[in-house]
């Protein structure tokens, strides 16, 4: 594990390294020589160590160096985009803090290249060449499973696909029942049934024994199993989803000396939810900064064309039924709040959510700022105090979360709101409440680092358009 830290921060050192090649190559106002040839300070180096402890941290929450052997190539690939990415924002972030003008957008993007390329080409060429090396002396890991139902037969046959696992099939143990036919027709072996699975293990090498069983039906199976590997010193897997559940994901705990399994998604995860405060800080910063004469102009039309207060303040439902105070440009007339229960009949949603198209209480000003978001943009601050991200599901006032009926759609809630979201993208006021809330869901589905970059680029063109906005 501690190779495998130290080589991925030797690659992106290399990664940087070629990166600057390539712009002294490409700018032709200095040789490479020449370039290698300038003075270097102390705090340069000092500033380029922070940088690859950043990544390096980084690194460790992209998920490289958790023990999943079994991991796809595909989720394999997935975490390195999302270590190069968040690894170019960590050279982004140490150059806008000591204002280093050599580490331009133009290098951050060719070292976002780079380093992909150089990462996602070694790392799985390493992993290919580690499974050879195993695989050539022999130290392969000799595999029992417990079961013969078809997710143990499909358990087994993506342990097989990749012998670069590291791991040999001894076969399955099980007695015999009504689906042992289909079993047999898999071509899969059984080498033992429960009774002789003690002997089995007196007289085999196993190094694992993965259990794929009913645990309601065969929790004595469990326990006599359990007890066999913990006397030979035998690794127990087991699948964790005893309760089958659909989108929930699994992971062992150790609190306090005892160890337990907990359910977490992924985008509501510590790792996953490090990485999104990281980029929510790293783009709202720079925004609130570039945003600001708009702010403050848009902050004087307020205050001179009606009365009343320049920003709007309401309680909004946050992660897992936090409140918080939402900001917002004041669009409305001062006393809105005190006048929506006049105005309920007139309400034109499906759902508990309150829209009017031609709500009487906005302002010709405040028309304009909802039709081009503007009113939305002081939730930056939101942002920047860790009450909402950038992108996640919209904030609902009160009203609306207690309007809810179904408690699916109160999943919405497992994780911070943002400012935008798929509904932002997928039409906003033009949807109704429940293609919303399943939008919202999808969106913790799938989530991933570059599903929040295409959002994000994606709500530029929604909001120029007006879409759906009222």
């Amino acid at each position: 594990m501690n190779f495998l830290k130290l080589f991925d921060i030797i690659l992106v050192a290399l990664a940087f390294g070629l990166s600057t090649a390539f712009m002294v190559g490409a700018q032709q106002s200095v040789s490479l020589p020449q370039f290698l040839a300038i003075r270097t300070r102390v705090s340069d180096f000092m500033m380029f160590g922070l940088a690859l402890f950043l990544c390096h941290t980084v690194l460790g929450l992209c998920g490289l160096y958790r023990p999943i052997v079994l991991a796809s190539l595909g989720a394999k690939i997935g975490d390195l985009l999302r270590a190069t990415t968040l690894c170019t924002l960590c050279f982004f972030a140490v150059a806008w803090v000591f204002s280093l003008h050599l580490i331009t957008i133009q290098f951050l993007a060719l070292f976002w290249v780079v380093s992909t390329l150089v990462m996602c080409t070694v790392r799985p060429v390493l992993d290919l060449l580690l499974g050879y090396i195993r695989i050539r002396s022999g130290h392969l890991r000799h595999m029992l499973i417990l079961g013969t139902n078809p997710r143990a037969a499909a358990f087994a046959r993506r342990v097989m696909a990749s012998r670069e696992r590291g791991y040999r099939l001894l076969g399955f143990v099980d007695d015999e029942w009504p689906g042992m036919a289909e079993f047999n027709q898999t071509g899969f072996q059984v080498v033992s049934d429960y009774a002789g699975l003690a002997d089995f293990l007196r007289h085999n090498i196993v190094d694992e024994v993965a259990i794929y069983l009913p645990v309601c039906t065969f929790y004595r199976h469990y326990l006599e199993v359990a007890g066999l590997c913990e006397q030979h010193g035998i690794i127990t897997r087991f699948h964790a989803d005893i309760f089958s559940l659909k989108t929930a994901r699994w992971r062992a705990e150790l609190v306090d000396g005892d160890h337990y399994i907990s359910t977490y998604r992924e985008v509501s995860e510590g790792g996953a939810q490090a990485i999104k405060r990281v980029l929510d800080v790293m783009l709202a910063v720079p925004l609130l900064l570039l945003l600001f004469p708009l702010l403050l102009c848009v902050a004087v039309a307020v205050k001179i064309t009606s009365p009343g207060p320049v920003f709007f303040l309401q309680d909004r439902i946050g992660l897992n039924k936090r409140r918080f105070k939402i900001w917002k440009f004041r669009t409305m007339v001062s006393d809105a709040e005190k006048l929506m229960p006049a105005l309920e009949g007139q309400n034109e949603a499906v759902g508990p959510v309150f829209k009017i198209k031609r709500d009487p209480r906005i302002t010709p000003l405040g028309r304009w700022l909802r039709r081009t978001s503007i009113d939305e943009l002081p939730q930056l601050f939101n942002v920047l105090k860790g009450d909402m991200s950038l992108v996640g599901p919209r904030p609902l006032q009160l009203r609306d979360f207690n309007g809810f009926n179904e408690d699916w759609q109160r999943r919405r809630f497992s994780i911070k709101p943002g400012m935008t979201c798929l509904w932002q993208v997928n039409g906003r006021s033009g949807i109704s409440f429940d293609q919303w809330m399943l939008l919202d869901l999808q969106y913790m589905d799938e989530w991933s680092l570059w599903l929040d970059l295409k959002i994000l680029a994606k709500t530029v063109p929604a909001v120029l358009k007006g879409a759906g906005a009222v």
